[in-house]
């Protein structure tokens, strides 16, 4: 592509990030200051539109960036560009580590979401290859306790157990053991059925089997499903985009269905590229996805997401995304490579 196409394009998606409407000849000349006749751009806009890195759109003469233009744009245009807003809230939030990584996800993905008015999600390591290395117990008093669940790459899970009568430590303890003594290895997907079939042995052994039994089997089954967290995400209805109810109920299928994020490179209709530095951006019909990785430990990775319309500010998404990774890698993790 000739460097004036190039320019025009450029402009053309910084334009219509920040306005969302479709961009004519005039505004590129009298905002952007190009050195063309707006003839020349004209032909430029034409020629880049055939060449599939601009769309038409029915209402007016104006263009927009297609998929393949947004591909081009940060793969080869995209400048760094980190809102010094956001690093403030976040390092107020959680450079002193005082939460626990889930928390300091949370916290940061809420910053995020609040402050781009897009979803913001975290995906952690998937369940179907973890199994259970044992839970921990930290009794509170007879009505409350702390389970830890821990698998064999180092992944925990806490939970809070309240409960509406009163539970001896010995009845927590005892169904502990049996947990640690049968469960252990068992794949994290797997834990709720095979602690159904433990339901025999709880009724022998343990007086308040059944509040017991019903508080394991809902953690267990937490547990095994809650690996993708999403904040906010009402936040993305801002957008323009969505006031085509089509496309929310496109976006919201997709964010019921924490599989559509595990699968998206082998989707046909997905596009993908990867930048220099590891953040990979994905788009699947009129959606952008933007994750970056972070490394907790040795074995086991999450990622942050950002979805969103098509148009959103690249630059500043990959940037953010890329400091909330470095920063918990840093507080909670080995640090990035």
């Amino acid at each position: 592509m000739k460097n004036r196409k190039i320019t025009i394009l450029k402009a053309i998606v910084d334009e219509f990030i920040e306005t969302a409407e479709p961009i004519g000849s005039k505004t590129l000349m009298t905002k952007y200051n190009l050195p063309y006749s707006s003839a020349t751009i004209r032909n430029d806009m034409q020629s880049l539109e055939e060449m599939g890195y601009l769309e038409k759109t029915h209402v007016s003469s104006g263009r927009i960036p297609s998929t393949k233009g947004y591909k081009f744009y940060c793969e080869n245009l995209m400048e760094d560009k980190l809102d010094n807003q956001i690093v403030v809230a976040l390092k107020s939030a959680i450079s002193n580590g005082r939460y626990d990584l889930n928390d300091a996800i949370q916290q940061s993905c809420d910053i995020v979401s609040e402050m781009t008015n897009l979803a913001t999600g975290a995906l952690g390591p998937d369940s179907r290859y973890q199994k259970l290395e044992h839970i921990k117990l930290f009794p509170i008093d007879e009505r409350n306790a702390v389970v830890i669940f821990i698998t064999n790459t180092g992944h925990t899970e806490t939970k809070n157990f309240r409960f509406s009568e009163d539970v001896s430590v010995k009845d927590i303890e005892t169904c502990c053991d049996i947990i640690n003594s049968r469960l252990k290895g068992t794949l994290v997907d797997e834990l709720p059925e095979k602690f159904e079939a433990m339901k025999p042995i709880l009724e022998q052994k343990i007086y308040s089997h059944e509040m017991l039994y019903k508080a394991f089997l809902n953690a267990f089954t937490k547990f095994a499903s809650e690996n993708l967290y999403y904040s906010k995400t009402s936040n993305i209805l801002h957008q323009p985009e969505y006031s085509d109810i089509e496309k929310i109920k496109q976006l919201m299928t997709m964010l019921d269905n924490n599989t559509v994020w595990r699968r998206l490179e082998s989707n046909e209709n997905t596009n993908s590229i990867t930048t220099a530095t590891g953040s990979k951006l994905q788009w699947i019909d009129d959606v952008a996805i933007v994750k970056s990785s972070f490394r907790v430990n040795e074995l086991e990775e999450g990622q942050l997401m950002v979805v969103g319309p098509s148009r959103m500010d690249y630059s500043k998404i990959v940037a953010v995304l890329e400091y909330v990774a470095d920063m918990l890698e840093r507080i909670y993790g080995q640090g990035r490579k």
